[in-house]
């Protein structure tokens, strides 16, 4: 493990040609307080937990004190926003400080957001509140815990100065970790400026870093992009299966890389409803948590098309054509692991269309009941009182959990073994709204315990916490269907 002093830096992307974006320094809060940090996050920067509590902590990571090697950086991007193309978009209140270099050998980008006005910010100030910051903070760890691809949160930094939006917040930063932040709309940004020798630059770099195999690979570009199509397909069904919709899924906030990336306006489904949306922003449903796989589709057209100076359209198309046999190969998988199924059969498919019809009747919680769900009795004649209460139609449940309890025995399934399975992949907990929401309130009037207890409960979802049973019960009345705004 290491101190501060120890770390390495280096900022590759800032070493571009100068249209990638603009060099500036933060502008960091004077009054700056550690609100939380991520002892995950740390280790994967080599870093001591002890490192967090000293002060220059604070003075690196809030833009303060910069240590050697970093080199604060604004990127430029484009994106299509709801489906329409915004020309120039870029790091608006974010700054790329350089890439931390591990033991492991890794890089690191680490970036904070919040950290004042760019070339990029559209008349903004920068900044960034505590709500949003810690919203983002969580569900990236809790992402993590998951295991679903994502950027990770090294910690969040609060102040006291005002920030407006609908109303006069606190302000905060999130310091950000990926192994990169490139975005669908950073490719978006050359092709249609023009600049397609800058596409082959980007492409170039993100290949030697990322997908290193591909370097000298024939028709390199176009392996590139079918293996970011299939990373996108599989991170769908990653999210489909957990129940996580993103609420703004702009060619912006996709990553090259296929990482759950920028954590706006989000939401863990708790009534199973396709028709979820959970940013109050998006009147017309485009991101509803059912359109997602076919958002993610049309995302990556339009990465494809902005590729065209590097492969023809022939061979965007044969790499797209890939996408949807891959989501629902990994979907399917997923949710046959969610039912306790170690085989795959030619059934499988419509008896997990009947349940899901089954609960959208119901608006069964599907978190609580995909848990519960490992408790199934398949012995002949059970009832399973504890699962059909879970719907009003409890007759078409029993129907379901017939064919159910058929293809358990048609595998040799054995309940106690199977439940060991299913715990390991259905978690008991996840962020639900109203648990940030509680975190956030209580941090906005300074107690930042419930943050802390959240993260690290969310670190490990699959395992039971007897203390913490209230966090995995259904919202309280005043938290169903809560939705967020896109401000921040």
């Amino acid at each position: 493990m290491a101190t501060l002093e120890q770390l390495r830096f280096d900022n590759s992307y800032a070493r571009l040609p100068a249209s990638f974006g603009v060099s500036l320094a933060p502008s960091p809060f004077p009054d700056a307080r550690l609100v939380s940090v991520s002892p995950g996050a740390l280790r994967l920067l080599d870093l001591e937990p002890s490192e967090a509590r000293r002060p220059e902590f604070l003075l690196a990571f809030g833009g303060a004190r910069l240590l050697p090697g970093m080199a604060p950086f604004a990127m430029v991007y484009a994106g299509h926003q709801f489906g329409v193309y915004v020309p120039r978009l870029g790091d608006g209140r974010a700054l790329l400080l350089g890439e931390a270099l591990n033991s492991a050998g890794e890089r690191w980008d680490v970036q904070l957001k919040g950290s004042g006005p760019t070339p990029y910010s559209r008349m903004g100030d920068g900044r960034a509140v505590l709500r949003s910051a810690i919203r983002e903070y969580l569900c990236s760890e809790a992402m993590h815990g998951l295991g679903i691809p994502t950027t990770r949160a090294l910690c969040v930094l609060g102040s006291g100065e005002p920030v407006y939006r609908e109303e006069v917040e606190t302000g905060a930063m999130l310091v950000r970790l990926s192994p990169s932040h490139v975005r669908f709309g950073s490719f978006e940004f050359f092709h249609y400026s023009g600049q397609h020798d800058h596409v082959k630059v980007l492409a170039d770099y993100v290949i030697a870093r990322h997908f290193p195999h591909l370097a000298d690979a024939p028709e390199k570009y176009a392996r590139f992009y079918a293996e970011v199509v299939e990373r996108t397909a599989r991170l769908l069904a990653h999210w489909q299966a957990v129940g996580f919709a993103h609420g703004v899924m702009n060619t912006d906030n996709m990553s090259i890389l296929g990482l759950t990336l920028d954590y706006g306006p989000f939401g863990f489904l708790d009534d199973f409803d396709p028709g979820f949306i959970c940013n109050h922003s998006d009147e017309g449903g485009r991101y509803a948590f059912g359109q997602q796989p076919r958002i993610a589709l049309w995302n990556l057209a339009c990465l494809g098309e902005a590729l065209f100076s590097l492969l023809s359209e022939e061979e965007a198309r044969s790499a797209l054509t890939a996408y949807q046999p891959t989501f629902f190969s990994h979907f399917h998988a997923r949710m046959r692991e969610k039912l306790g199924l170690r085989e795959s059969r030619e059934e499988d498919r419509s008896l997990i269309e009947a349940l899901f019809g089954r609960m959208a009747a119901t608006q069964v919680d599907y978190t609580r009941f995909f848990r519960a769900l490992g408790r199934f009795d398949s012995s002949p004649g059970a009832r399973n009182d504890a699962l059909r209460d879970h719907f009003v139609d409890r007759e078409g449940f029993d129907s379901w959990a017939e064919d159910y309890r058929r293809r358990l025995a048609a595998e040799g399934s054995q309940d106690a073994e199977r439940r060991a399975r299913m715990d390991r992949v259905n978690p008991k907990y996840v962020l639900r709204n109203h648990l940030a929401q509680t975190a956030i309130e209580r941090a906005q009037a300074g107690d930042f315990r419930e943050v802390d207890r959240l993260r690290a409960l969310l670190e490990d979802p699959f395992s039971e916490h007897p203390e913490h049973e209230a966090s995995a019960q259904p919202p309280p009345s005043w938290g169903r269907h809560l939705v967020v705004s896109c401000s921040s």
